[in-house]
């Protein structure tokens, strides 16, 4: 016996007609009577009696559709409490500056809005460092760009960021070889004179571009290297200097397309991509659960509503 198969009867016996009580409930009429007969079948008795005029519970069918209703309002206030109980605990996220400037603020109010009681301690850092950081079990999750699968985490494919050649728009020599927010593109060829400002081994960025440059065989031209974003792109707008990364870079600047120009990155591998670590399931707490899914559905949402500019989800 299933519970919806209660709500179909209690709803025929309400409405008085087999029809009335499918269209009510969306279901085609045969697919009603279908599961009455099932329910009927294992209880072994008749409940309804078909007429002409619609459908009349019989006296054993009168007695069910009480206990039914009865047996209904348990489970919708069951369905209640359960709801009505606050998730709690405590969850630590970790996000690299350019992930921060696009889903720190969605994941927060997301977090706040679905699971207020849940206490959420957000940790911006290099990709290296949360690497080293839930390695330690400092960080419950970690948004990293080098996942490394031979580490004992829960690793889910989470999206693949195109690469942008980023310039000031006031201090570029050649304005003109660039448009504004992504609409042209450049090969690493071309980039052998540029000077760029770019971070430190160490952290997945740069390895990733030395790759990339190698592959085009191009030596860098390294004008600066700076292991904090916000010093990096004021370093970029003062025109001490273009850089490689991802559109989010820019993402929190409200007038990016006035302060830089952007073209993508033409050659192969010139993408990042970002996968969400956290520690093994059964090391995770309820509350670090709820907010890896959260996590998700927030990334989902920014690049599919093309506010992740640039941006790919990747299918597990």
């Amino acid at each position: 016996m299933e519970l919806r198969q209660l709500r179909y009867f209690v709803r025929i016996v309400e409405l008085g007609s087999m029809g009335r009580a499918a269209a009510d409930l969306d279901m085609v009429q045969s697919a009603l009577s279908q599961q009455i007969s099932r329910l009927e079948g294992e209880l072994c008795t008749r409940l309804l009696q078909r007429t002409s005029k619609g459908a009349v519970p019989t006296e054993a069918g009168l007695a069910f559709f009480r206990e039914a209703q009865l047996a209904l309002r348990h489970a919708d206030q069951a369905a209640r409490a359960a709801q009505q109980a606050r998730l709690t605990g405590s969850v630590s996220v970790g996000l690299a500056p350019t992930t921060a400037s696009v889903l720190g603020v969605p994941l927060m109010r997301a977090m706040h809005e679905r699971y207020p009681d849940v206490r959420l301690h957000m940790v911006g850092s290099l990709s290296g460092h949360l690497s080293n950081m839930l390695n330690a079990r400092q960080l419950d999750l970690a948004v990293l760009f080098d996942a490394q699968p031979g580490r004992r985490w829960s690793v889910l494919p989470l999206l693949e960021e195109r690469l942008f050649l980023i310039r000031s728009a006031h201090h570029t020599a050649h304005p003109a070889a660039m448009r504004p927010l992504g609409e042209g593109k450049v090969a690493l060829a071309q980039l052998a004179d540029e000077p760029l400002i770019l971070p430190t081994g160490p952290h997945g960025l740069r390895s990733r571009l030395d790759t990339a440059f190698a592959q085009a065989r191009v030596t860098p031209r390294l004008a600066m290297e700076i292991d904090s974003l916000a010093l990096l792109m004021d370093a970029v707008d003062m025109g001490l200097g273009s850089t490689i990364q991802p559109w989010a870079a820019v993402g929190r600047h409200a007038d990016a397309a006035q302060r830089f120009v952007l073209a993508e990155i033409e050659d192969e591998p010139a993408f990042r991509p970002a996968a969400l670590c956290s520690l093994s399931d059964d090391e995770l707490s309820p509350a670090a659960l709820a907010a890896r899914v959260v996590l998700g559905d927030c990334v989902r949402e920014l690049v599919q509503s093309g506010r992740w500019v640039g941006a790919a989800l990747v299918t597990p």
